[in-house]
């Protein structure tokens, strides 16, 4: 009975849940008063605030009590720090929104021509500059790469999901750095050779690269492209993955299948395979405008097929920029790619196997390889003196009209002519000053070692054979073979075999010998 009629004056003594807590109440202004009391004691001298605080304690008659005491004071003390940086926050963002000239709109767009790094430093600045930070054009170029490995597939995903559908560019992974030093007209790239030029790098060096510290990016640490009905990779332009070890073919597929509209993809040090990788990309990236694609694997990738070229020609016929770096490529395939791409300007086979330079054949002076600005071969290890010197042949003689850098330099040698292990190490027979007085705009790069130095070969291609692809003759074009089926080839028995002879606008018919066995094609023409 008694709680029955104390209850009622006991429910009217708590606070109304719609009051504002900001109206003071009687008990309250005591609270207030107390506290700006206890504040005044902090220009008391700190001796004598331990000595007030030592005095309560021994008033205590209990351990427990002390103990107690101590803890709610410890409470009291970091309720009041925290209450205090709040109202600092506050007091600051409202003094930079009155003093910051730009408004919010143009606040967003300066925001957005930051880089990822920096847009976090001025989004923790203020609140005010965080709700401006919030804005999804801030994210529309996400740039995570970083020097050692720190970002997780979490901070991917909030990246990716604050951008929205204003995601263009995207860059993850481990970036050691650019690669060629200061003054060199070679372009920049990157690489999973750790501040190390390419001209450095050895074959027979089987040290594990640098640079491929052990990754906290996941194999989903792109699968946010694809949420939303595919909402954040649908504009996606540019898309670079530099290291991330735990990266696979079907995680890179997925991703590129969700971002249809992609120009320009760079890929250093993933393990996934070269003909995988470029079927996604023909199958889904059809407006690809540059490519770059370096092996993890050194010379040890040898899964790409002539069909896959073919189909990356005929589906992407935008690619003005391809560079395939550290493959075993074979020079009919690198023909099909370089005859094939009408709008080609730059390519890059640096530190490729098998290569001998025999695509390089009439290149210059037929569509699809005429267009050329940029050329690098440097350190392919296959690539031959002979072919060397006839492509610089070839530039004397007005070929590759539009070529501003050339670059076939080889710490190791060029390969002579019969025997790729014997090395050459000087082009006596075409002197190069020359080759830069008629076209003064080449950049031309023929670092050679000096001679009478034996470089190490690797012992895995010791015994590897190797021999040029022995191919139909001009005179055997577009004859029919025994199953009623056509083919066409291009002969490699000398640098100008055909100048002028029209079998060049012969091979352009567009047939394709194609070995189902094999799996290979010898040739397609364009």
């Amino acid at each position: 009975m008694d709680t029955l009629l104390h209850s009622p004056s006991s429910m009217a003594k708590r606070p109304c849940p719609s009051q504002n807590p900001r109206t003071p109440n009687l008990n309250q202004l005591d609270r207030d008063r107390l506290l700006d009391t206890f504040l005044e004691f902090s220009d008391s001298p700190p001796f004598a605030i331990d000595l007030s605080f030592e005095r309560l304690l021994e008033s205590r008659a209990s351990d427990a009590d002390q103990t107690k005491l101590i803890d709610r004071a410890l409470q009291l003390g970091s309720v009041l720090l925290e209450a205090a940086k709040r109202s600092a926050r506050k007091r600051a963002s409202k003094h930079n929104s009155l003093a910051w000239v730009l408004p919010p709109d143009l606040t967003i767009k300066v925001f957005s021509m930051l880089d990822t790094q920096s847009l976090c430093y001025a989004a923790a600045t203020c609140s005010m500059f965080n709700k401006c930070a919030m804005d999804s054009s801030c994210y529309a170029n996400i740039d995570l790469t970083t020097v050692v490995p720190k970002v997780n597939n979490a901070v991917v995903s909030t990246m990716i999901h604050r951008a929205g559908k204003s995601l263009q560019s995207l860059k993850l992974g481990v970036v050691p750095g650019p690669t060629t030093p200061i003054g060199s007209c070679q372009p920049l790239v990157y690489t999973i050779r750790n501040s190390v030029d390419v001209s450095n790098f050895s074959w027979n060096d089987k040290r594990s690269r640098q640079g491929k510290e052990s990754s906290i990016l996941s194999r989903s640490c792109l699968s946010p492209l694809g949420a939303n009905n595919g909402a954040p990779g649908i504009l996606l332009r540019r898309l670079h993955l530099y290291n991330i070890e735990r990266m696979d073919n079907t995680s890179l597929s997925g991703a590129l299948g969700a971002c249809p509209f992609l120009v320009d993809l760079e890929i250093v040090g993933l393990h996934v395979e070269l003909r995988q990788t470029l079927l996604s990309v023909s199958a889904n990236c059809q407006s690809i405008e540059r490519l770059f694609f370096e092996s993890s694997k050194s010379g040890r990738d040898d899964s790409l097929k002539s069909p896959t070229c073919v189909d990356l020609v005929n589906n992407c016929p935008h690619l003005t920029s391809l560079a395939l770096r550290g493959f075993k490529l074979h020079d009919y395939k690198v023909r099909i790619l370089l005859k094939g791409f009408k709008k080609l300007k730059y390519v890059d086979f640096s530190t490729s196997y098998s290569i001998t330079g025999s695509f390089l054949r009439n290149l210059g002076s037929s569509t699809g390889g005429n267009l050329l600005e940029v050329l690098i071969l440097r350190d392919c290890m296959h690539l031959k003196m002979v072919e060397a010197t006839r492509l610089l042949t070839a530039v004397l003689a007005g070929d590759f009209k539009f070529l501003r850098h050339l670059d076939i330099s080889n710490r190791e040698g060029l390969a002579s002519e019969d025997d790729w292990i014997q090395r050459c190490h000087t082009l006596s027979t075409i002197p190069l000053n020359r080759v830069l007085e008629e076209r003064p705009n080449l950049c031309l790069l023929a670092e050679l070692p000096p001679e009478g130095s034996y470089p190490d070969m690797d012992p895995m291609f010791d015994s590897e054979p190797y021999s040029d692809i022995s191919l139909p003759s001009a005179s055997q074009m577009s004859s029919p073979l025994s199953d009623g089926s056509m083919f066409v080839s291009f002969s490699e028995s000398s640098y100008n075999s055909d100048h002028g002879s029209g079998n060049e606008d012969a091979r352009d018919v567009g047939y394709v010998i194609y070995d189902e066995s094999s799996d290979e094609v010898d040739y397609v023409a364009m």
